[in-house]
């Protein structure tokens, strides 16, 4: 059982070397929350813009009663 224990507190170790300190990881999750919040501002601002042009090419190109009329 000794063994197992050991073998088992061994193997872990390598491991925690990928998990990073308190203090880089809490400037990390506050740049990631600063990013997700400036980034999430500009898709809600840009969204009813995509739209609208989506909307107006799409009308043009389907709806447009001129389009196959020649003079």
């Amino acid at each position: 059982m000794l063994e197992l224990a050991l073998a088992v507190a061994f193997s872990s170790v390598p491991l925690t070397l990928y998990v990073p300190p308190i203090r880089s990881f809490t400037l990390f999750v506050q740049s990631l929350q600063g990013f997700l919040s400036n980034s999430t501002l500009y898709a809600l601002r840009a969204y009813p813009r995509l739209r609208l042009a989506a909307s107006r090419i799409f009308n043009f190109l389907f709806l447009h009663p001129n389009r196959n009329r020649t003079r």
